[in-house]
C-alpha cells in the first residue's frame, strides 16, 4: 500500500506553528525556558544576576524567602514580567520546590541569587537538553569549569561526597554540591524531591541517576558572592548531604530486597526449578 498525503478538510485547522527562539548564532529552540531564582535579602546582588540572563528566556520565577530588604521590588524593576512566588517554608530545597511548581516552561534552570553564576552559560545547558540530555548538571571541576568561592576544605569535602555518590550509585560526576543545573520539566515526576535544605542538589543528582535519566555535565565557573554572606555552613550542611547519601543508599537496598522477595520473583524461581 502506498502512502498518500491527504489534503486537509475544509473544517480542519492547520497544526500550530512552533515559535522558535534564537539562543545563539547557530541554535534556535521551541521549548520555553523557565529560570528559578531562590532569594532572601539579595536586593544588592540581583542587578548582577539579571544582567547576565538571556533575553530569550520564557519566564523568571523569583522565590522570595520572606526578604526584609527590597529584593522583590528590585526584581520587578529589573525584569518587569518576573513571577514572584512567596516561600511558605524555609530552606533552599523548599524554595526550589516551590519555584518548580510555579514554572510553566518545558525546561527549568536553577540559578543562585548571589551573583556567583553567569547567566550567559544557560545557552550551554539548554543546548545539552535539546541535544538529548534529560538533566544538564553544572560542574566546577569538569574541564573548562572553575570556582573562585570554594576553600580547600570545601573542595575536599565536595570531592569526598562526590566520590561516595559515584561509587554507591554508579554515577560519574565530577561535582556534587553545585546549584546551577537545568532539566526537562518531566524529570520532576521521576525524582520526587522531598528535602528542605542545601542538600537538595545532592538529592537531585542521586535520584536522577537512580531514575536512569541521561545526564550531561556542563563546565561552569562559580564566582564569588558579590554582597552579603551565605547561609551555607560547611560542616552542618556537609553532614546533611552525607545523611541524604546514606538514606538514599538504604532506600535502594530496601527496594532491591522487596523486589527479590516479590511473588513474581518467587513464581519465576519456581518455574526454573
Amino acid at each position: 500500500m502506498s502512502s498518500v498525503l491527504q489534503p486537509a478538510a475544509a473544517d480542519q485547522h492547520p497544526p500550530a506553528v512552533a515559535t522558535y527562539r534564537p539562543v545563539s548564532s547557530h541554535l534556535a529552540i521551541a521549548p520555553p525556558v523557565s529560570v528559578v531564582i531562590p532569594a532572601m535579602n539579595e536586593a544588592e546582588n540581583l542587578p548582577y544576576v539579571f544582567k547576565t540572563l538571556p533575553d530569550w528566556i520564557h519566564e523568571v520565577v523569583l522565590v522570595d524567602g520572606n526578604s526584609t530588604d527590597d529584593t522583590v521590588r528590585v526584581a520587578r524593576e529589573l525584569w518587569p514580567g518576573v513571577k514572584v512566588v512567596e516561600q511558605r517554608g524555609k530552606g533552599k530545597g523548599d524554595a526550589l520546590i516551590t519555584g518548580f511548581r510555579a514554572c510553566t516552561g518545558d525546561i527549568i534552570v536553577m540559578v543562585d541569587a548571589d551573583g556567583s553564576a553567569d547567566g550567559n552559560e544557560i545557552v550551554s545547558y539548554v543546548s545539552a537538553l535539546v541535544s538529548g540530555a534529560d538533566f544538564a548538571k553544572g560542574s566546577r571541576f569538569a574541564n573548562g569549569g572553575g570556582t573562585d568561592d570554594m576553600t580547600f576544605i570545601r573542595k575536599l569535602g565536595n570531592w569526598a561526597l562526590c566520590t561516595a555518590v559515584n561509587r554507591k550509585f554508579g554515577a560519574r560526576y565530577t561535582d556534587l554540591c553545585y546549584g546551577y543545573n537545568a532539566f526537562w520539566r518531566h524529570c520532576l515526576d521521576k525524582i520526587d524531591l522531598d528535602c528542605t535544605g542545601f542538600e537538595v542538589e545532592t538529592l537531585m543528582n542521586i535520584r536522577v541517576v537512580k531514575a536512569g535519566l541521561r545526564v550531561q555535565e556542563i563546565p561552569s565557573h562559580e564566582y564569588l558572592r558579590i554582597h552579603g554572606t551565605s547561609n551555607l555552613r560547611a560542616v552542618r550542611d556537609g553532614l546533611r548531604v552525607l545523611r541524604v547519601i546514606l538514606q538514599e543508599r538504604s532506600n535502594r537496598r530496601a527496594l532491591r530486597r522487596r523486589s527479590l522477595q516479590s511473588p513474581m520473583v518467587d513464581a519465576m524461581r519456581g518455574e526454573v526449578s
